[in-house]
């Protein structure tokens, strides 16, 4: 039983992912990755590419093309750690924080639409559901 169970909570996690990508133009055109590492820097920033690897579970040549891809949008700004010059902090540029607080709000609205006829406590329940599976997942060991 465990067993189906877990095939169907794969599936429409799957179907989840791929549904909530195809509104992306709902979502100013910011790109997932985008949107994740923008998030990952509220309110934390500065950080590591170290620290958002680590954060997003991504490699570090992944995060690094990224954050590229997001300084040549000047949406972030590398400067060096004070305390080693090695090794590179990123930060959110005013543009960045303009443009994550509109991505923010278009995606609220839409899941407020999509989510209408749900009950606050629907909402409660669903809300603490993804964030233990995200924390399962997030403490999930890589093999």
């Amino acid at each position: 039983m465990k067993y189906k169970a877990s095939q169907k909570i794969e599936y429409e996690t799957a179907l989840l992912v791929r549904l909530i990508t195809s509104l992306g133009p709902r979502f100013r055109n910011l790109e997932w990755s985008e949107y994740l590492l923008l998030n990952e820097l509220q309110g934390k920033d500065p950080l590591s590419i170290n620290e958002l690897s680590y954060n997003l579970r991504l490699t570090i040549s992944t995060t690094s093309r990224q954050v590229s891809m997001l300084e040549t949008k000047e949406l972030v700004q590398r400067f060096p750690y004070p305390k080693n010059g090695k090794i590179s902090l990123i930060t959110t540029t005013p543009k960045g924080k303009a443009l994550l607080q509109e991505v923010q709000t278009a995606r609220k609205e839409a899941y407020a639409d999509i989510l209408y006829e749900w009950s606050k406590e629907e909402l409660k329940v669903l809300a603490k559901q993804l964030t233990r599976l995200n924390d399962d997942l997030r403490n999930c060991k890589k093999e």
